[in-house]
């Protein structure tokens, strides 16, 4: 896709997901808090069914969705996206800049809206803090975008299976929460549309202002062709370039060497 396409794409993507974050936020003050849709059944079936094999697997997976794991994963994206050491240096002050700026923001709101977690009976695993929007959550969608994305930048070719594999890993964080009875189901569907709604954002940023020779995935010889196709064309002799401006007056020349002699007599015109 083109650089305008992409920018398109994701300033639209990222506006939709604010948008229903929003809502969403509406619905959770104007309910005090308290547990929304099917919230409560959620849990409720969650705690029913815990063997001690599913909540291991489920505090492991949980706990890479938060500490160093997601910054390790995305410098790891940034040195898949970069194809150069300017780029990937570029792209890894980007890719921390993105999840740290979005952690910021979520705490921001977290604050703001200060929703309490469920009943610390039905707790599995330690958790701290406010309930929405999901840290553990956003914070694993953010990161599994950004490996996302550099997988579709440096080869868009043959990574589907990859990138269900990635996206996988950051919804199942997400429901962990929820398992393990730290979270209502509106904190994980809170933290992933505020993790879409940021990618997108920092996704257009990037695309639309970028240079080209900083863009991670893009190479000096690509940047090289794109600048080689927007210049005019021409032969050089004497290591000067005849542009289109000296063709323009060699075609007026002409004109005039073959004009009629006498403008009201028409067919004739003298020899050149």
């Amino acid at each position: 896709m083109k650089r305008g396409d992409v920018a398109e794409l994701a300033g639209s993507c990222g506006l939709g997901a604010w948008t229903a974050f929003g809502v969403l936020t509406m619905a959770v003050v104007g309910h005090d808090g308290m547990a929304l849709f099917a919230d409560a059944d959620i849990l409720s079936w969650s705690v029913g069914h815990r063997p001690d094999v599913a909540v291991a697997f489920a505090r492991g997976l949980t706990d890479t969705g938060t500490g160093l794991v997601p910054y390790a994963l995305a410098v790891l994206a940034a040195l898949i996206a970069g194809r150069t050491p300017r780029q990937r240096a570029l792209a890894i002050a980007l890719c921390l800049g993105c999840l740290g700026a979005g952690q910021a923001l979520r705490y921001a709101v977290m604050a703001l809206v200060a929703r309490p977690r469920p009943p610390l009976t039905d707790w599995a695993t330690h958790a701290s803090g406010w309930s929405f929007p999901s840290g553990h959550t956003t914070t694993a969608a953010l990161t599994a975008g950004l490996l996302i994305i550099a997988v579709r930048v440096r080869g868009p070719r043959g990574t589907t299976p990859l990138t269900l594999v990635i996206g996988g890993w950051g919804a199942l964080v997400g429901l962990t929460r929820v398992y393990l009875g730290v979270h209502w189901f509106t904190d994980v569907v809170g933290g992933w549309l505020f993790a879409l709604g940021w990618l997108g954002l920092c996704l257009w940023a990037v695309a639309h202002g970028l240079p080209d020779r900083w863009t991670p995935g893009t190479t000096d010889t690509d940047s090289d062709s794109a600048r080689g196709t927007a210049e005019p064309t021409g032969s050089t002799a004497g290591g000067r370039t005849h542009t289109a401006p000296e063709q323009t007056d060699v075609a007026r020349e002409q004109r005039e060497d073959y004009a009629p002699d006498d403008p009201g007599r028409r067919g004739r015109s003298r020899p050149a």
